[in-house]
């Protein structure tokens, strides 16, 4: 027979394991407390060492370019015969080639991607939209090399069948072609700013008697211009780039002209050539590799903080 001495024995017992479950949980749950925020700094800390690897590989290999090739040679220079018997490092026809190509692509890109999102944005209905942006989309994940070869052997020999003047390879094709490829990432962020603006701009331009055009041209592309320059500088960031495309339709000749019927070379193609294994390790060529791509780096760099000051300087509050 159970005595109250017994079950209040038994009760001191729970209430001690009861106490010591809860100290335990706490003591665990200050340990993750501790351990948690270590993990994810650990863990948003390796894109930024990621970054400072690259940089410290890129400034490292360069610099023993830049020992033998004086930096103002490098850039200044007009002439790129890296493989010749007297060879010269001339930065220049690589940055010609990738400047031209790079604006022929935002000639493309640039006017179809606004049209594109104004319509998306302020003509379409709900069930339009729905179908038409999925598909704008489609083309940004069709891989590169695809479109590289789809310049080559469509669009080059249409070009050639109405000006019989233009070489098999040039960089007119695949600007146009790199043009398609950056449509949906002009189109797709213009109309996600162009949709931020508050319908009551639009109602108020509405009501005092501007038209649907005026409205849009005059009140909401205005309004949303932060968003539109950021996708055009990033359009850009991207063409200048691109690789697979180039590389293909644009031929190896490092010419420097600009005539955008000839074959060029551009920053991304030249490294494609040079880290394909005709560069002794060690050599002159080898480290230019490094050099042209820390120039691609910097003007990448410079393309993404200009699109943050244009967006945080234009950017509306509402």
């Amino acid at each position: 027979m159970t005595t109250n001495s017994d079950f209040e024995k038994k009760n001191a017992v729970n209430v001690r394991k009861m106490i010591a479950e809860k100290k335990s949980k706490r003591n665990f749950s200050a340990l993750t407390e501790k351990i948690i925020p270590i993990l994810l700094l650990i863990i948003a800390s390796i894109s930024i060492l990621t970054t400072v690897g690259i940089i410290y590989t890129l400034l490292s290999e360069a610099f023993e370019f830049f020992k033998r090739i004086p930096i103002w040679e490098f850039l200044s220079g007009t002439v790129l015969k890296p493989l010749s018997q007297n060879p010269e490092f001339g930065l220049l026809p690589l940055l010609n080639g990738t400047i031209i190509s790079s604006v022929i692509a935002m000639l493309v890109a640039g006017p179809i991607g606004i049209m594109s999102a104004v319509y998306l944005s302020e003509y379409a209905s709900d069930k339009v939209r729905r179908t038409l942006k999925p598909l704008l989309e489609i083309l940004a994940g069709i891989p590169t090399i695809v479109y590289g070869f789809f310049a080559f052997t469509f669009v080059t020999p249409v070009i050639r069948a109405v000006f019989p003047a233009v070489e098999a390879t040039n960089i007119l094709s695949p600007g146009l072609v790199m043009g398609v490829m950056i449509i949906p990432m002009i189109a797709s962020l213009s109309e996600d700013a162009m949709t931020s603006v508050p319908n009551s701009m639009r109602e108020g331009a509405l009501a005092l008697g501007s038209t649907k055009l005026e409205t849009t041209f005059k009140v909401v592309i205005p309004a949303a211009l932060s968003g539109i320059i950021s996708s055009f500088v990033l359009g850009i960031s991207r063409a200048i780039g691109e690789t697979m495309i180039v590389t293909i339709a644009s031929g190896s000749s490092k010419n420097f002209t600009f005539d955008i019927t000839q074959s060029m070379q551009t920053m991304t193609a030249y490294i494609v050539e040079v880290s394909g294994g005709e560069a002794p390790a060690g050599s002159t060529i080898y480290y230019s590799l490094y050099a042209v791509a820390l120039t691609l780096f910097v003007f990448t760099l410079i393309m993404n903080l200009l699109a943050k000051y244009i967006s945080r300087k234009f950017r509306e509050e509402y």
